[in-house]
């Protein structure tokens, strides 16, 4: 076996060195990069959040993690719920934000219409301290609310459907696209008179519009003065003589047509009593 001479264990020595050496640079200036990286996505995720502006890029550097569902639609881990702001709307605390949710493709009553306190109550009793488990369905809607769908009860109970259900709230079928378990379950609500549907008043809604149809021509059904229900004109002259239409004398010389003539009956015709 052949022995190394001094200068060649000095220039193995050298290159291990010069290799650890590179070797800890490497992952010293990985971890700084990895770090850098982190910290700017994460401020860019609060300046995000504070602007109103959600996306998954908030989420998965925010702390909060998305998926996606069979849909295509983003999961949210389940938090808890830990206010209820009024029937469907409510307040989730995630590991870094404050979100304010709406329950999606039901409507509720509003506060002072008959049914809120059942609505509230409901709502309350279904969410408040629990932890659902959430799929969005619209980022934002018109009072910049995100738009979700709940499963309560380990992910068994769909929310909006069993509020639709049991009458506390109403279908909201433009939201979902007339979405099918929905509409049976309001169907059902409606012909047991469930809730809301108990109830004569008239909710500002998009559903349930029963109030009776009123006619675009209502003269052509019930009269009334300026109508355009036909009626038979008799010519009256000037000597009060009444005619009928075809008489020989209609609209001859002066006079007026007029629906209610006074005067004398023309001979001829019978005027306002036709002739047999």
């Amino acid at each position: 076996m052949k022995s190394l001479t001094v200068d060649e264990l000095r220039y193995d020595n050298a290159f291990l060195y010069q290799l650890f050496y590179w070797k800890d640079q490497v992952a010293k200036w990985s971890f700084l990069i990895c770090r850098e990286f982190h910290l700017v996505y994460s401020i860019m995720a609060r300046v995000l959040f504070y602007l109103g502006i959600f996306s998954p890029f908030c989420f998965a550097f925010g702390g909060t993690n998305l998926s996606k569902d069979g849909n295509g639609t983003d999961e949210i881990p389940s938090y808890e719920v830990i206010r209820v702001i009024q029937p469907g709307v409510f307040d989730i605390k995630s590991e870094n934000f404050l979100l304010r949710m709406r329950a999606w493709g039901v409507g509720f009553p509003k506060r002072g219409e008959p049914g809120f306190e059942q609505s509230l109550s409901f709502t309350e009793k279904h969410l408040l301290s629990a932890y659902p488990q959430i799929t969005i369905r619209q980022e934002f809607d018109a009072a910049n609310l995100k738009v979700v769908e709940l499963r309560v009860v380990n992910g068994t109970l769909n929310f909006s459907r069993e509020a639709i259900a049991q009458g506390v709230g109403w279908h909201l079928e433009d939201e979902t696209g007339r979405y099918g378990p929905f509409l049976l379950a309001e169907l059902k609500a409606k012909r047991m008179s469930l809730g809301v549907w108990a109830n004569d008043y008239n909710y500002a809604r998009q559903v349930g519009k029963v109030l009776t149809p009123k006619p675009q021509f209502p003269n052509l059904l019930h009269g009334g003065q300026g109508g355009f229900v036909p009626r038979l004109s008799y010519w009256v002259t000037s000597f009060g003589k009444i005619h009928r239409p075809g008489c020989s004398f209609y609209e001859r010389g002066r006079g007026i047509l007029t629906s209610k003539p006074n005067g004398t009956d023309c001979r001829i015709c019978g005027g306002r009593t036709p002739k047999r």
